[in-house]
């Protein structure tokens, strides 16, 4: 092959790459679309007045109503859950998160040696029931900041039983409050949500 024929072909070439990016490019201008300001779809979700945790709260009897009679023993089933960070003997070792036992009624952030987050040290007050029922629903939520990976549990049930095995593992656990209390507890926590993680 001559070098003209080779000058027509590579040309050839050439042109047609023109003609592609350059129609690219025009129809990019002619039909512009802009940027959207956040990427990727906005779903809607049907709200309930309120936060999270006092809608799961209106669903049912609070936790601390059903405290009263809340299984212990699946509690502890439910501890598991937790056993790959948290350890429940007395004197235990922390790992990820603090030792648990003895949790109930204790002030927040005050395992000596282990590293709380900011949102926790700063929160104040001790593990009531009412504390624990809340960060167990959501530590996220709870405890801005927190270094708790965990969800939560969404069902009152399951927190309770939680919370009475927790409480069996305390060696002096606060009395469990009275309905009535529980529920101007309720109501006050929903007026102005408090936090604690452990």
């Amino acid at each position: 092959m001559d070098s003209f024929e080779f000058n027509k072909i590579a040309g050839a070439v050439l042109a047609a790459a023109l003609v592609v990016f350059g129609s690219r490019t025009l129809i990019n201008e002619v039909l512009h679309v802009p940027e959207p300001e956040k990427p990727g779809y906005e779903v809607a979700v049907m709200t309930t007045e309120g936060d999270g945790v006092g809608a799961a709260k209106d669903a049912g009897p609070s936790v601390v109503e059903l405290l009263a009679s809340a299984d212990a023993g699946a509690g502890k089933k439910d501890f598991k859950k937790c056993v790959a960070c948290h350890t429940i003997e007395k004197g235990g070792a922390n790992k990820i998160g603090p030792n648990l036992n003895g949790v109930v009624g204790r002030e927040l952030a005050s395992v000596s040696g282990f590293a709380y987050s900011a949102g926790l040290k700063g929160k104040g007050g001790s593990w009531d029931y009412v504390a624990l029922d809340s960060f167990l629903t959501s530590p996220k939520k709870y405890a801005p900041g927190t270094k708790m990976a965990f969800a939560g549990l969404k069902k009152a049930q399951d927190r309770a039983e939680l919370i009475a095995y927790l409480r069996e593992n305390t060696d002096s656990p606060p009395p469990l409050p009275e309905a009535s209390e529980s529920a101007e507890a309720g109501e006050s926590s929903e007026a102005a949500p408090e936090t604690a993680k452990e």
